[in-house]
């Protein structure tokens, strides 16, 4: 698998694809395959406040319930309401399938996480 190469990464598999200071947020494919078939997602309301680290919801698969970690401390301002009927939709593309997206109150912190290369070597 490949990881966009554009995108940041965390430790606990998830994903953030910053564009000036914000960023969309997803789990990585590597999650995805450890959960197996996602059949529920639960995401935060618009403006709830998330600290890096900290979970903001949590994702369910035919196997476990597993929390959603944020890459970064901010805000949530936009939330993807299309996973709430279909979150399938992270089965087949993962890397697209977006969750939140959080305004970065501190950029710096996302130059403490992973690029592609250091992630794939975190999941070898």
């Amino acid at each position: 698998m490949a990881y966009p190469d554009g995108f940041k990464y965390t430790k606990d598999h998830e994903w953030i694809d910053l564009t000036g200071d914000q960023g969309r947020v997803g789990i990585t494919d590597y999650a995805q395959q450890q959960l197996g078939d996602v059949v529920y997602v639960e995401l935060p309301e618009v403006g709830a406040k998330v600290k890096q680290g900290q979970s903001f919801g949590t994702i369910e698969s035919v196997k476990a319930v597993s929390e959603l970690y944020s890459p970064v401390t901010g805000e949530i301002v936009e939330v993807n309401a299309a996973l709430k009927d279909k979150p399938e939709v992270v089965n087949a593309n993962p890397h697209e399938s977006w969750m939140v997206v959080i305004k970065l109150t501190n950029p710096g912190e996302a130059s403490a996480l992973l690029d592609a290369a250091q992630y794939q070597d975190l999941v070898k």
